[in-house]
């Protein structure tokens, strides 16, 4: 038997169902309910909600048929301008199933060309009444303004740590899993609010039926907070050697790639105690480093290199 995916099984059916976008669901019960929607954006960060809402509200405006009134399509691998006028436009232009209109469901749209926006507005506007666009963005802002005007434009808020881990201790129970309060919230500070990879993680996390926070950092290939913390304070007291040695530890032994020990590093220091202008100044070699190791560098030297700037001014002379 297939293993199934947890983003899929647990994925809300119905609009009450989401979690904490109140906001959003309100208005489009309120439009199921007249029987008709506009054109909608919905931007957000990822695992908010986005493309749950979207099929939800497809299952409730057209009950059984919403397979068949709903073209899904991830403008990020569909990008040109050929997908608009081809299978988007074939699409809009067919006779809804048992409606009056089906829906054109463009997850990733902000990816789209400019040419193949220019095409999708016209689109929009020839087909308006037998076809209503949902377009899924990160960023609405990269969405020409002809298209952003004859939309409603939604905005997914990330969770909260509360949300996210009602959502994962319900999942974790329904698959008889024992989950510790400390997992709990190691999946949140990992995933920042972000549904879908908290439910994936806990997934990749389920060959053991007791996860412990442990589990979930070494499933998760990210830096324990405590490691990071102990590194940048080697560092603050003048201890070089010891702070290298504990970079080491988490980049040889732990086999955790730059950026997330950078990542960690960065939400580390807002609890340092150490003046603000020196958490602005530690920010700003971190940022420093990440931009040279896109650019090629050398990992384990730039982070070196701003453990060293950490150190106090008298050990820098």
């Amino acid at each position: 038997m297939p293993v199934e995916i947890w983003t899929e099984k647990y994925r809300p059916k119905s609009l009450g169902e989401v979690v904490n976008q109140s906001h959003v669901t309100t208005s489009l019960k309120a439009w199921v309910k007249e029987g008709s929607i506009p054109h909608l954006i919905f931007a957000g960060p990822a695992g908010t909600g986005k493309t749950t809402c979207s099929i939800a509200l497809a299952r409730e405006l057209f009950g059984e048929a919403w397979r068949e009134n709903i073209l899904e399509l991830n403008a990020s691998d569909e990008r040109g301008i050929d997908v608009v006028r081809n299978r988007i436009k074939d699409f809009a232009r067919t006779r809804p199933i048992g409606t009056d209109f089906h829906i054109v469901f463009l997850d990733e749209s902000d990816a789209l060309t400019p040419e193949a926006q220019q095409a999708l507005r016209r689109t929009m506007e020839k087909y308006v009444s037998s076809c209503r666009f949902i377009l899924s963005c990160n960023y609405s802002s990269r969405l020409i303004e002809p298209i952003r005007s004859r939309c409603s434009v939604f905005r997914f808020k990330r969770l909260s740590k509360e949300d996210v881990e009602h959502y994962v201790a319900r999942i974790a129970k329904g698959e008889g899993l024992k989950i510790d309060r400390e997992a709990l919230e190691a999946v949140y500070e990992i995933t920042e609010g972000d549904m879908r990879q908290a439910t994936n993680l806990l997934q990749a996390c389920s060959s053991s039926k007791h996860v412990t926070r442990e589990i979930v950092y070494e499933v998760s290939s990210q830096a324990k907070p405590m490691d990071i913390r102990d590194m940048l304070g080697l560092a603050l007291k003048g201890d070089f050697a010891k702070s290298r040695e504990k970079l080491y530890e988490l980049t040889i032994t732990q086999g955790l790639a730059a950026e997330d020990i950078i990542r960690g590093m960065h939400h580390a220091i807002y609890e340092l105690d150490v003046p603000d202008s020196r958490k602005i100044g530690i920010i700003k070699d971190l940022a420093e480093a990440e931009f040279r190791i896109n650019q090629g560098a050398t990992p384990e030297i730039q982070l070196e290199c701003v453990l060293a700037c950490m150190l106090p001014a008298k050990l820098q002379t």
